[in-house]
């Protein structure tokens, strides 16, 4: 009997649906024609113990027992889904064959293999176990994917990644949010003060800049432009703007703006009617290739801007089109490129495309799909590919508004890549005046390419409007008319925005300090993974750190305090960003488990005494909602909190707190997948 093991039910009866049938429904699983089970997980099984777990004087918060670090780790069976767990123990014994069916990323790869570990599985059928990949709950994804089985072992690397990870993030949170907490309450505050690799740093970059757009005092700049004509009698032609020269450097700012009015008003004199000489012209004929398929923090982060939608509720949508809907592709993806083996199959998912989304009709009908943009490419492609729709044509109108705008700018990025590239020129034009240079630039849009698929209208193509500069020649005597003196001033940055945040969290190397770290850096995924970057935001506003004006995230005075008492290493992306290039190297094969953690344990002993060294007076004053009480049976439910440093009976303390979820069924209900 072959038994497949899918990561949760919706994924079980996928598969259960292509094998032959009459199928035999038992409770937790589904017997097909052949033999063949298919049984599931519901997210993860299993947990990491709590620290009491170890050690029953755990159980109470106290700053002399941390760090907290097990000798050898346990796992517990989670109490909600022990059932399931009890129906995969019985299945696993009769299995001749284990087929993994996890979801194709690390937290999926571990989340099976856990399991398999847990249940003691003997190392032959450990071995010979085979991987599903699906990212197309379609029949005829499946069925494709039932055809390609890999060996298990092929993607162990992924899966001690993600257990990397998780032991890390849990001894991480566990220790210095206990820490913090205590010493948080001994300031007086009534509260958990969770701390996390990931949801700490992110709170800081909000924290620093509120502060940085408090502490902003607007400047007024000077800005001159040349008014050109083509002879001293012809009408105006174009602008050239001025550019200072070296010796203006003590009237300017860092950045180069002309702060001093007196400086531009005499440039603006001087250039007053007067010869203008043609320097140089230059014209550069470029073009750019079509936006890759979307990932899920580059879709969030668009479909923050076009829509003002959450990264969270980016994600639901995304959920419910690739499990409900069956409509797109695995949402949970970091990856922007597609198998070149899916480029057969363009044909029908745009033919799908047309049939659901009528507003792309157009966009549709344009497509040229003998064109192949470089978006297929196997060497770019690992466990699974970018967000795409799939072959299914029906459906579409029973989608809630959310659901119809991801889907259709999922279907619009897809249908991109058959869009010839954007084609322009930029001019340059410098010019001296009275022994001062100006310079005229102008893009020329030769051919709006993949750009005409983005307007709305067909004539709605504001790209072919552009006045051009008229063509010159080097040394050509031109005009300098009446000139313009923009005053303009110095703007402060922009509060963060769930669009501009998630960019940050993508993009962190901006925010490193570190030189050497910000070049290593720049090509990874950032702060976080495409699955836990929505759960830590929404995290974040949980424990009140966080908090929403408009369409602005801001820091609660709880959260400036927080960032301004923890050690500075744990509030900005420097070692948690490192942490991720580190554990995508084991996923990579380029570096061991032990050479992650053991250098991670030092660190963390480090923070551990600083933080229990928090300066408790921060926290004086600061008020914080209450949480609603939880019932159960009609009682207030009680928990090992009276244990904890107030004795009072909060959920998270006197038990270890999870500061930021556990899980992949934790992602799903606002929850990042691990203590992060």
């Amino acid at each position: 009997m072959r038994l497949f093991i899918a990561e949760k039910p919706s994924l079980g009866r996928a598969i259960a649906a292509v094998l032959p049938k009459p199928h035999a429904k038992g409770e937790g699983f589904v017997r097909a024609a052949n033999g063949d089970v298919v049984s599931w997980c519901i997210g993860h099984l299993l947990e990491q113990a709590e620290p009491e777990a170890y050690n029953p004087s755990y159980k109470q918060w106290r700053l002399d027992v941390l760090p907290i670090v097990p000798d050898e780790w346990q796992l517990q069976p989670k109490t909600q889904t022990r059932k399931q767990l009890s129906v995969l123990r019985k299945l696993v014994k009769e299995a001749d064959q284990l087929v993994h069916a996890g979801d194709p990323d690390r937290e999926g790869q571990l989340l099976v293999d856990e399991v398999i570990a847990y249940l003691k599985v003997p190392a032959n059928k450990r071995n010979s176990m085979q991987r599903l990949l699906i990212s197309d709950l379609n029949p005829q994804a499946v069925s494709r994917a039932l055809n390609q089985l890999k060996p298990n072992s092929d993607f162990m690397p992924l899966s001690v990644s993600a257990l990397a990870r998780a032991r890390a993030d849990w001894l991480y949170g566990i220790n210095l949010t206990r820490a913090c907490t205590v010493k948080g309450q001994q300031g007086g505050l009534k509260t958990v003060l969770s701390v996390g690799r990931v949801q700490t740093p992110v709170l800081g970059l909000v924290v620093r800049r509120d502060e940085e757009i408090e502490r902003f005092v607007s400047r007024p700049f000077y800005e001159v432009r040349a008014a050109i004509h083509l002879t001293e009698q012809a009408p105006l032609s174009f602008y050239a703007k001025w550019q200072p020269s070296e010796a203006c450097a003590p009237h300017q700012d860092e950045d180069g703006r002309v702060l001093n009015p007196k400086l531009a008003g005499n440039v603006a004199r001087r250039i007053t009617n007067q010869p203008a000489r043609v320097d140089a012209t230059e014209r550069k004929q470029k073009q750019q290739a079509a936006p890759l398929p979307y990932n899920l923090s580059t879709l969030q982060i668009d479909a923050g801007k076009a829509f003002g939608l959450s990264a969270k509720q980016v994600l639901d949508a995304c959920q419910n089109l690739y499990e409900k809907h069956q409509l797109i592709t695995y949402p949970r993806s970091d990856c922007r490129y597609l198998p070149n083996e899916h480029y057969a199959r363009r044909q029908q998912v745009v033919s799908a495309i047309g049939s659901n989304d009528s507003q792309l009709s157009r966009v549709v009908e344009n497509a040229d799909l003998s064109l192949r943009s470089k978006a297929w490419n196997d060497s770019k492609v690992e466990a699974h590919h970018a967000i795409i729709p799939t072959e299914k044509g029906s459906g579409f109108n029973s989608l809630n508004l959310p659901e119809k705008q991801i889907y259709g700018m999922i279907a619009r990025q897809y249908l991109l890549q058959f869009y010839p590239a954007f084609q322009y020129a930029d001019n340059r034009i410098v010019l001296t005046i009275a022994g001062g240079q100006f310079v005229a630039s102008e893009r020329e849009v030769l051919h709006p390419g993949w750009k005409q698929a983005l307007a709305k209208k067909a004539d709605d193509e504001d790209y072919t409007r552009e006045k051009k500069l008229p063509p010159l020649n080097k040394g050509q005597m031109l005009w300098s008319g009446e000139p313009v003196i923009d005053e303009k001033h110095t703007q402060p940055p922009q509060y963060f925005s769930d669009a501009t945040l998630l960019a940050a969290m993508t993009g962190i190397n901006r925010f490193v300090k570190d030189s050497q770290l910000k070049k290593i850096l720049k090509d990874t995924d950032g702060l976080g993974t495409e699955a836990t970057r929505a759960g830590i935001i929404e995290l974040l506003f949980k424990r009140q750190f966080l908090r929403r004006e408009g369409k602005s995230i801001r820091a609660t005075e709880l959260g400036k305090a927080l960032i301004h008492t923890l050690p500075e290493a744990t509030t900005v992306p420097d070692m948690t960003a490192q942490w991720e290039r580190q554990l995508n190297d084991i996923s990579e094969r380029q570096l061991k488990y032990d050479d992650f953690m053991q250098p991670m344990l030092g660190t963390l002993q480090g923070l551990v005494g600083s933080t229990s060294q928090l300066n408790t007076q921060a926290f004086a004053g600061i008020q914080t909602a209450r949480p609603a009480s939880r019932r159960r049976g009609g009682a207030r439910k009680k928990s090992a909190a009276s244990s904890a440093p107030g004795g009072r009976q909060k959920k998270g303390q006197g038990k270890s707190p999870r500061p930021a979820g556990r899980g992949k069924t934790a992602a799903r209900s606002g929850q990042p997948r691990s203590s992060v």
